[in-house]
């Protein structure tokens, strides 16, 4: 059941719902993972997301149209539920979505799960260091080699402005490096 317009029938299907859902976990997970990792930084938060994101696409399958590839749909309420993760983490602690980013990044080193050394840990300051946007567009590119196709879907803007904000990233992050 590898075909999407399938799983995606069996997904709104009362009584294939539970399986197929067993089997899109399985499919995309891990991808999801590290997209959501990249977001937030740390093993537990982003499990606690990841979670979070299943949830919301169990619930809400059905309002899946199919206008876009489901993998984008899934990884745009993951993009959704990390942002608000950092919004309520920011709010809880009162300090900055900035200031919560860093703290992560500074437990980096602390996170059993994170196997980088001092450059990644350059890189992730380094990216810190960009606007929520850029930051999405950055990791989706870099770490995850998304399409732009793909991430115009994911972030609901044109290919351009995102080949523009990939762009004016990686000259803030190569600044970034030099300097520090």
């Amino acid at each position: 059941m590898t075909d999407e317009a399938q799983l995606v029938e069996h997904l709104k299907s009362d009584t294939l719902k539970e399986q197929a859902f067993k089997v899109l976990i399985s499919q995309y997970k891990e991808r999801l993972y590290w997209h959501i990792r990249h977001i937030v930084k740390c093993h537990d938060d982003t499990d606690d997301v990841l979670q979070n994101t299943f949830i919301k696409v169990f619930k809400n399958i059905h309002k899946f149209k199919g206008d876009s590839k489901l993998f984008s749909w899934m990884y745009r309420i993951a993009t959704n539920e990390s942002i608000t993760f950092i919004n309520k983490k920011a709010k809880r602690q009162h300090i900055s979505n900035e200031e919560v980013q860093q703290l992560a990044i500074n437990n980096l080193q602390s996170d059993v799960y994170f196997e980088g050394n001092e450059i990644q840990l350059k890189l992730q300051r380094a990216i810190a260091t960009l606007p929520e946007k850029q930051q999405l567009v950055f990791n989706m590119k870099y770490f995850e080699d998304i399409k732009y196709k793909d991430m115009a879907t994911i972030l609901d803007t044109s290919e351009g402005a995102l080949k523009a904000s990939y762009h004016i990233a990686v000259k803030k992050i190569e600044t970034y490096l030099t300097a520090h």
